[in-house]
């Protein structure tokens, strides 16, 4: 099979909150080693935390490829590769994915989907492994969701917010839901939310001690940061647990930890490697994930497709909090 030298990607060339710095353009393909596959991307989706890079919150070094997940097809396999062969369909967690080839080493995060898998599959999982695997381990390592618990979840019609509702809905606790616009929360109705509460509008402490009677919620599970760090500590229980996940306001700034004493409080931030890190661990989610696949148990709403070459464009959109559920990038072939 031939394999070009260079080939299209998405980069960074600074750090900046700006969007300046990402740039599409020719790059080298990468060699594989004795390990590693070579994967023709098709789908790669889009996250948080490649504003993270790009805004300097986490270290990487110059150029840098973006992208977090994708999917698409082995076309090289290294020496010493047993469980993969060229034609495969993979979908896999990894660093460069915004790119048309990306080596991925086999001993770890990828999944084999098969030399049959139709294009719709490839297309969800390339778009939802990191929500999914986050939403599914979180919700049983980051916090124990319990039938009956007040879990407030925002960014509810977000990649993890939509996934986090019907899971926890599913366990028969109580979803309320945080989002900016009465759309969002329909959607996070849909998905299972019990109470809604819009932001923009409403007072959020206020509104969860009227949904638990003023007993305040069991766990929070915040990928915003900075702007309802505070608000989250108002609104537990006692001995409840914060899930602190994404910074999409910006960091949760220094504190002192003898804020968690008068109620017992429990503070977590977690990512979803962290629970990843073994190929059982690995295997136990991903045989999870893919019964709710099969099962069509769970839901992954991907609201947009765009070329790769337009992610910087779909940055801005996810950013300003322009978009619901999971926005995609198509890889040229």
């Amino acid at each position: 099979m031939f394999i070009p030298t260079t080939q299209k990607v998405v980069l960074i060339d600074g750090k900046s909150d700006d969007y300046d710095v990402i740039k599409y353009q020719d790059f080298a393909v990468p060699s594989i080693g004795s390990t590693d596959v070579l994967v023709k991307n098709k789908y790669a989706g889009v996250n948080f935390i490649e504003a993270y890079f790009r805004k300097g919150y986490y270290p990487c070094e110059l150029p840098y490829v973006l992208g977090r997940e994708a999917s698409g097809e082995v076309v090289q396999v290294g020496s010493e590769v047993k469980d993969f062969k060229i034609g495969d369909k993979v979908a896999y967690l990894g660093g460069s994915t915004f790119a048309q080839y990306t080596k991925k080493s086999t001993e770890n995060h990828i999944m084999n989907l098969g030399q049959s898998c139709p294009d719709e599959d490839l297309k969800l999982y390339g778009s939802s492994l990191v929500q999914c695997l986050t939403a599914i381990s979180f919700i049983d390592e980051a916090y124990k969701v319990m039938e009956g618990d007040y879990i407030l979840v925002y960014a509810a019609s977000g990649g993890v917010g939509s996934i986090l509702c019907q899971l926890i809905s599913q366990r028969k606790a109580h979803v309320i839901a945080v989002a900016s616009s009465a759309e969002k929360l329909a959607m996070a109705k849909e998905n299972g939310a019990e109470f809604l509460i819009n932001y923009a509008e409403d007072d959020i402490l206020e509104k969860v001690m009227q949904y638990t009677n003023g007993k305040g919620v069991h766990a929070a599970f915040d990928s915003i940061g900075k702007d309802t760090f505070e608000t989250d500590l108002a609104a537990l229980r006692r001995k409840g647990t914060l899930v602190s996940f994404g910074n999409a306001s910006g960091m949760v700034p220094p504190f002192a930890i003898n804020k968690l004493s008068p109620k017992n409080l429990k503070l977590l931030r977690p990512q979803v490697y962290g629970y990843l890190g073994t190929r059982s661990e690995w295997d136990h989610y991903c045989s999870i994930f893919k019964h709710f696949v099969q099962s069509k148990s769970l839901k992954v709403d991907i609201s947009g497709i765009y070329p790769l070459s337009e992610y910087a464009e779909v940055a801005k959109l996810l950013e300003r909090r322009q978009t619901t559920g999971k926005v995609t990038l198509e890889i040229p072939q």
